[in-house]
């Protein structure tokens, strides 16, 4: 119905019609006009006018499209946040690495500056030595030659007045008298002319000359240290081959890993910090070895012990790379594989087991007169579950070894991340630990070592630090930070200072458990002061009776022996299975005659070696098989306890009776 409304400025009866409020759906082209349908083509709304103009394109009812547009219009909204989260949890992750670079950095930048202040030190106090021995040897020089002048001097003064003497008695009258005064002076002559004290030949020489070789210093100099880095990034690198989906129980499947760049670009160089780990359906882990090709490319090759589904995680720089973690399916061998095996000579998945040498052979008055093949296995603590667990007492990847004074064995108890104490006997006590990245909190605890003071020594792996806590189990203190990349083991030598392997780093760290850093030795390379040119080579440490530093190669399947000063004093082992040989040997500890017990994580078993590292015996474990043995240690009562991991316990033997 139309409104009418008097026009003010009229006295008659004219009115003006008004136009209806337009509604929500009206024509844009033509008013008054509800649209009710909309073009596809020309993506506009139509009413009953516009038609005609849009008779040929696709028409489809407004409301319809409307709705169409909401929902996209809103799926895209969901797409636009979920992008804000993804942008955020990255922004936090390129601050963080921005953040550890800037450490990295830092923490380099202060290990020049303290190694070049220490070369100035060591310049200045050689130069002090040169000049000391200089100001010596000119000294006793100098007092030959002064005396021998004085000695010139004299003579020479007493020779004068003798011919003095002599002259005035030849010009008086010959007499019997003068006779006796002439015998006296002629005595006197021939004394100072030939007597011992008469020599005018010089008593020293004038040499002082500086031997001083700098070429081979000025090369040094020249080629003294080398910043190590890549391009490579997790989200560009990718792996390839058959060990990526299926491998075969018990048989070496490998993988290749491609670095790349962000650009995509293949990297030519070594060096990445690369690391695998294969997770079983029980929780646990199965190790491997990262082999670094110098060129960019790097494989790794791992043995998965039982069939089943597993999940292969390689990640770069603790980031996933392309298309990880990766499902892979374990089967048994097939009766083509297991032919192949025979005619090899091994059996799918064997192991060689740890079979000790007759009594005779070790060379101690403790031999044993049992049995050599009888097991010295004690008794082994596991979980009530048979596999892994969370409960108290109970593990999931149980990994460093520490036994105390007073009769405690301490487990770090990694993927748990906590630390359990049990007695001597296997008695759980207590355990302590809470999961998180700040002081106080555990991430992934490795390695574990007490020290004089009754303090307890926690690697931290993933928070790349070193915690201090008291014996009752709180939080004190931590050290390392901002310096260490991937701390493995850790252990005390005599003066109470804390020493730190770093797994990543190839490094080993020494520091007064106040955090300051005494010193370091080590990086990655072939060397014998190196730890094998690749990822995660040294594991853990050891001190013997010299406070010498006993640290495994994992990858190099050596033991080397080190001073405090970082110089090799021993390396022993090669790789295999016989007797002294190792496959990535892992825990170390050292016994009060100086033998070293060492456990052979790749051959599952533990061997015990002399201070010298000549072999002596294995540990036997022929009833109850040890799988992946990580850490070791001495009980009190002079046990070995190990870090079965694989068993998801861990075990105390008898050895050398």
């Amino acid at each position: 119905m139309e409104a009418h409304q008097h026009s003010p400025d009229s006295s008659s009866e004219e009115c003006t019609v008004l136009e209806a409020p337009p509604t929500k759906n009206s024509c844009l082209q033509h008013a008054g006009k509800v649209a009710e349908l909309y073009c596809s083509v020309c993506e506009c709304a139509l009413c009953e006018d516009c038609t005609p103009d849009h008779v040929d394109h696709p028409q489809v009812a407004l409301s319809q499209e409307l709705e169409g547009h909401r929902s996209c219009l809103q799926e895209r909204l969901g797409a636009a946040k979920d992008r804000v989260v993804q942008i955020s949890d990255s922004l936090s992750i390129v601050k963080e690495i921005l953040q550890q670079l800037t450490n990295q950095r830092a923490s380099i930048e202060e290990d020049i500056q303290s190694s070049f202040e220490d070369l100035h030190k060591q310049l200045d106090v050689r130069k002090s030595v040169l000049l000391m021995e200089l100001e010596v040897t000119y000294g006793l020089k100098q007092k030959v030659l002064q005396a021998q002048m004085e000695r010139l001097v004299r003579g020479e003064e007493e020779l004068e007045a003798s011919c003095s003497r002599t002259e005035e008695a030849l010009t008086e009258e010959a007499s019997a008298a003068s006779l006796q005064v002439e015998h006296q002076l002629s005595e006197k002559l021939r004394e100072l002319t030939m007597g011992p004290g008469a020599t005018t030949q010089p008593e020293e020489n004038d040499q002082l000359d500086l031997d001083m070789e700098t070429d081979g210093l000025r090369k040094s100099i020249h080629n003294l240290g080398t910043i190590v880095t890549t391009s490579a990034v997790a989200s560009q690198s990718e792996a390839m081959g058959t060990g990526l989906e299926q491998c075969i129980v018990g048989h070496p499947a490998s993988v290749t890993i491609v670095t790349r760049d962000k650009s995509g670009g293949a990297c030519k160089n070594g060096n990445a910090i690369l690391s695998a780990e294969i997770f079983t359906p029980d929780g646990s882990i199965v190790d491997g070895e990262m082999v670094d090709h110098k060129n960019g490319t790097y494989e790794f090759v791992y043995t998965v012990p039982k069939e089943g589904d597993f999940s292969l995680a390689l990640r770069l720089y603790d980031q996933h790379i392309k298309g990880s973690p990766f499902r892979l399916t374990v089967n048994k061998p097939s009766e083509a594989d297991v032919e192949g095996l025979k005619r090899r000579g091994k059996s799918p998945g064997q192991k060689k087991k740890g079979s000790k040498r007759a009594s005779s052979a070790l060379g101690t008055p403790r031999r044993k007169t049992q049995n050599p093949i009888e097991d010295d296995l004690i008794f082994k603590i596991v979980s009530v579950s048979g596999t892994k667990g969370r409960n108290k007492g109970e593990f999931t990847n149980l990994q460093g070894v520490a036994a105390s004074s007073n009769d405690n064995i301490l487990i770090a108890d990694s993927n748990n991340q906590c630390v359990q104490v049990f007695s001597n006997e296997g008695e759980f006590r207590s355990r302590f630990g809470v999961r998180g990245r700040s002081p106080g909190q555990l991430q992934r605890p490795t390695g574990v070592a007490v020290h004089p003071s009754g303090d307890i020594i926690i690697a931290d792996y993933d928070n790349k630090w070193v915690s201090i806590f008291s014996s009752e189990g709180k939080f004190k203190a931590k050290l390392g930070s901002g310096r260490l990349m991937g701390p493995k083991g850790v252990s005390v030598d005599h003066n109470g200072h804390v020493i730190v392997v770093d797994n990543k780093a190839c490094t080993v760290f020494i520091f007064q458990l106040t955090g300051k850093l005494i010193t370091k030795f080590g990086s990655r390379g072939n060397g014998d002061k190196q730890f094998a040119g690749r990822v995660k080579s040294p594991h853990f440490a050891a001190v013997n009776k010299n406070n010498e530093i006993i640290v495994t190669d994992f990858h190099n399947h050596s033991v080397k022996v080190f001073t405090l000063e970082g110089e090799l004093v021993l390396k022993f082992g090669s790789n295999g299975e016989g007797n002294g040989q190792f496959n990535a040997p892992t825990g170390v500890a050292v016994d009060v005659n100086g033998n070293i017990i060492v456990a052979d994580w790749g051959n599952s078993r533990i061997q015990v070696f002399d201070g010298s590292g000549s072999f002596l015996s294995y540990i036997n474990t022929s009833a109850d098989p040890l799988y992946g043995p990580q850490g070791l240690a001495l009980t009190s009562d002079g046990h070995v306890v190990v870090a079965d991991s694989g068993n998801h316990c861990f075990k105390v033997y008898r050895y050398l009776q």
